[in-house]
């Protein structure tokens, strides 16, 4: 880890708000479990302390994506949270041994993985992913049709959960949530007395009928917006800041950064932050994004570049706006999804794109 003397970037995770956002989420589905999605590193935070603090607090279910991230998943709940069960998301029937061994839940996507699975592990939880709409991953409505008129297909299977993906969650005006709850109610008549899971992040706020057994939380834990166009209700977890490296005085008119697309109109301060597009910060931000030195708003001038972003700093009072001193690129006052708007992208994106330059702090206490 970068110490906060030679780093030029600073991501603080705060876990207190972590928990209380999965708490908050938890408290919405009336009985239900909560899972916590993890994959990509906990969205770039870091898993394993997101994953040991979710467990201390009574989460005991996690997804990831890949094989390699439940194993690291499973290594650093060993201590804390042995009876935790990890669900792999992505394709993996190749390597059914390994899943075994470290005591991984696959989620089958198709009637070959059925098969394959049954064969040689009858014993070993699964689950099944049924494909509503998403056209990714899952069984198809053929396979349905097939599962339907041969049901023997999944008898001795042990199942763990029937779980399906909402497409457009976030959006409550499309009929689209309600056509694959629909399907998915549907095909849960071929798998009478198996738990179930539907909702996501933004699946969550769409009412009780989504919930099922088991919610599957994924941005909303780390403080993305899951009902976009209303207040965000949960906490914000990233504070993300830049170091300033140099404070240059400039006078009209003069060009900044790569390309000169930006010229000084007027007399003013030009702050240089050593934060680029080599760290996640994204270059769609050139002349368009923002951050913040105290609750004062300092516009992004110039392109982003591959390690230096540059900020005009005219406006802040002298003795803030120094070598060392720390620009919030992403915080209260400039939440995540305000930056991914900026640089038209979403919040997911911006987050698993935040690279190892920064010195990751996690706070713990209140």
């Amino acid at each position: 880890m970068n110490s906060s003397e030679t780093s030029t970037g600073i991501l603080t995770i705060d876990l207190v708000k972590l928990t209380a956002n999965w708490q908050q989420l938890k408290s919405r589905l009336n009985g239900a479990d909560c899972a916590a999605v993890i994959k990509a590193e906990a969205y770039g935070l870091g898993a394993a302390r997101a994953a040991i603090q979710l467990c201390k607090a009574g989460c005991k279910e996690f997804f990831v994506a890949i094989i390699d991230e439940g194993i690291y998943l499973r290594k650093a709940l060993s201590d804390s949270c042995v009876d935790a069960k990890i669900h792999i998301l992505g394709g993996h029937m190749l390597t059914g041994q390994v899943l075994v061994e470290h005591n991984l839940i696959p989620v089958l996507n198709s009637l070959e993985d059925i098969k394959y699975w049954l064969e040689k592990y009858p014993q070993a939880p699964a689950d099944i992913h049924i494909d509503t709409g998403m056209t990714r991953l899952g069984l198809s409505p053929k396979e349905l049709k097939t599962l339907k008129k041969e049901p023997g297909r999944t008898i001795g299977l042990n199942i763990s959960h029937i779980i399906s993906h909402l497409a457009c969650s976030e959006d409550t005006k499309t009929g689209m949530n309600l056509d694959q709850l629909e399907k998915f109610k549907k095909a849960l008549t071929l798998f009478p007395g198996c738990k179930t899971s539907l909702a996501n992040s933004s699946g969550i706020f769409l009412g009780e009928e989504y919930h099922f057994n088991l919610a599957r939380p994924g941005g909303a834990l780390y403080g993305i917006n899951p009902t976009p166009g209303k207040p965000n209700p949960m906490h914000q977890v990233i504070k993300l800041q830049g170091k300033i490296l140099q404070v240059r005085e400039v006078n009209a008119p003069q060009c900044v950064g790569y390309g000169a697309t930006y010229k000084i109109k007027k007399k003013g301060r030009i702050a240089t932050v050593g934060v680029g597009y080599a760290d996640g910060y994204h270059r769609s931000l050139s002349n368009n994004g923002f951050g913040f030195l105290g609750n004062i708003c300092v516009p992004l001038v110039g392109r982003v570049s591959m390690d230096l972003t540059t900020f005009d700093v005219s406006n802040v009072p002298r003795h803030l706006v120094y070598p060392g001193a720390l620009i919030d690129l992403i915080g209260p006052m400039n939440p995540v999804d305000d930056i991914a708007k900026a640089a038209c992208t979403s919040a997911y994106e911006l987050l698993t794109s935040l690279g190892p330059r920064f010195q990751r702090v996690f706070r713990e206490n209140s």
